[in-house]
């Protein structure tokens, strides 16, 4: 099955599109296949799913067998409240088996595909799935972006624990932004205190795709 990667984070605005990109690109630089799928974005103002227009013109750019795509190959579900998928779509049931269709036409043109969640882990999706359920279902390990700022040390531990207890495998690199001399001081010492290997999005987005490239689903 072709490598299956799924972005989430600590809240929602910490830098899973621009982490995304990033990783498309570096994956790309390798020589491999890549695709992209956001399946769920909310706040989209007519039709224009904004995230998802970025990353469908990014990877026609890294793989031209996907030309042919079309922003709701990229992002099957767009609502247009600014809200969790539970509230925007009124509490419509999830049709996983779109997504899983979707990311299947992609897979006959990719070798990786990476899978761009919305908000955080918690996110409710509808009455019996919140997002941290979504990577299980799509068969993915995941790499949880958190942010530098005070209090990241409580967010990033409480997501990773989320994902632990789901027997979910996963890696964590941080998108520190322009704190990064606030966080090496404040927060990082005690990452590293506790073993936890600190890899920011901006400079080690190399070393992060080794890490995702070589975890398996269990």
């Amino acid at each position: 099955m072709t490598k299956r990667i799924f972005i989430t984070a600590t809240n929602t605005n910490i830098g899973k599109t621009y982490t995304t990109k990033l990783l498309l690109k570096e994956f790309a630089s390798r020589g491999l296949k890549v695709g992209v799928i956001k399946p769920i974005e909310t706040g989209v103002v007519d039709g224009y799913a904004e995230d998802g227009e970025e990353l469908l013109e990014l990877i026609k750019e890294l793989n031209p067998k996907l030309w042919h795509l079309e922003a709701e190959d990229i992002v099957p579900f767009m609502y247009e409240m600014a809200a969790v998928p539970f509230v925007a779509s009124n509490n419509a049931p999830l049709d996983i088996e779109k997504i899983k269709s979707k990311i299947e036409e992609l897979e006959a043109f990719c070798d990786l595909i990476v899978i761009e969640g919305a908000g955080g882990l918690y996110v409710p999706i509808d009455e019996n799935s919140m997002m941290i359920d979504l990577i299980a279902q799509l068969q993915a390990t995941a790499l949880l972006v958190t942010h530098c700022a005070l209090g990241c040390i409580n967010d990033t531990l409480l997501s990773k624990k989320a994902l632990e207890d789901k027997n979910i495998r996963h890696a964590v690199a941080f998108n520190c932004k322009d704190i990064k001399n606030e966080f090496n001081k404040i927060s990082q010492p005690y990452f590293l205190h506790i073993g936890l290997e600190v890899l920011k999005v901006d400079n080690d987005i190399e070393k992060i795709c080794d890490v995702l490239y070589n975890l398996k689903i269990n």
